[in-house]
């Protein structure tokens, strides 16, 4: 447990109404929360284990108001769903015996290559084609990037949206929203796997689960009203931001790789 004054909470719980807004559009409210808990003098692992408490809620939320409004087919996400929750399971249990050293190289590669999709690709209109993959198919996709949410997890969301847009035939609000959905899977996984370990900050959790659930609601309203004109550029900058805040880190393989090629 940490004791925190009351305008830090109410700071805290300000940056998770911000993130639940950006989430529930492009995801990436880690970006948010994550270095103001850490601010706050919350460790690294409890500052994780709180934001998806938080994060949780927060896309309950935006999957509840999606689905409401008729944007989510549960039917078709049955299979995908329980892929999903599968492989967040796997990756959780992966992350205590694997070394994540390798994906830091890998990640900002993709995350560009997923930027530069969304603002490059020429299909601007917000309608559905036709699908690559049955639900059985796109199903392995799903497990795939719910094992790296459990495992890692930053851009979890982009990588959603982009695989329900290229390969399920989704237009881009409607791959959005069932997004959503499938993020609440591994994000719940993810959060029960460091509950167990006894991380989670229970309170100030809960208090910022208030604040993202009330920024989820907007965000996808929002990008329902909206719709391409706001979700195209957020999740090109949210992509973008991930991968300017991984290469930040002077840890990063990827950054001392560059480095010591200008530095010959």
């Amino acid at each position: 447990m940490i004791d925190l004054a009351p305008d830090i909470v109410a700071l805290l719980c300000l940056a998770a109404v911000t993130a639940g807004f950006v989430d529930a559009i492009a995801g990436g409210g880690g970006l948010i929360v994550i270095p103001a808990l850490l601010a706050a003098g919350i460790s690294p692992v409890a500052a994780l284990a709180t934001n998806k408490v938080q994060a949780c809620v927060g896309t309950a939320s935006a999957t509840y108001t999606f689905w409401r409004a008729g944007w989510i087919d549960f039917r078709l996400l049955r299979l995908p769903l329980a892929a999903a929750l599968a492989g967040a399971a796997m990756g959780g249990l992966a992350l205590m015996v694997v070394d994540t050293r390798w994906l830091m190289v890998v990640l900002p590669i993709l995350l560009v290559g997923i930027a530069l999709y969304f603002l490059l690709a020429p299909v601007a209109a917000d309608i559905d084609s036709r699908a690559r993959l049955t639900p059985l198919g796109y199903s392995a996709v799903a497990g795939s990037i719910g094992f790296y949410d459990g495992f890692f997890g930053p851009g979890a969301g982009s990588f959603f949206a982009l695989s329900l847009v290229t390969l399920m035939g989704m237009g881009l609000t409607r791959a959005t929203a069932h997004t959503k959905a499938l993020n609440l899977m591994s994000n719940v996984v993810s959060m029960a796997v460091l509950a167990a370990g006894g991380h989670v900050l229970w309170m100030l959790g809960a208090a910022m689960a208030v604040g993202n659930m009330i920024g989820g609601r907007l965000g996808s309203r929002a990008a329902m009203r909206f719709g391409p004109k706001v979700i195209r550029p957020l999740l090109v900058i949210i992509s973008l931001g991930v991968t300017l805040k991984l290469l930040l880190d002077p840890a990063n393989p990827l950054r001392v790789l560059v480095v010591g090629w200008f530095a010959r």
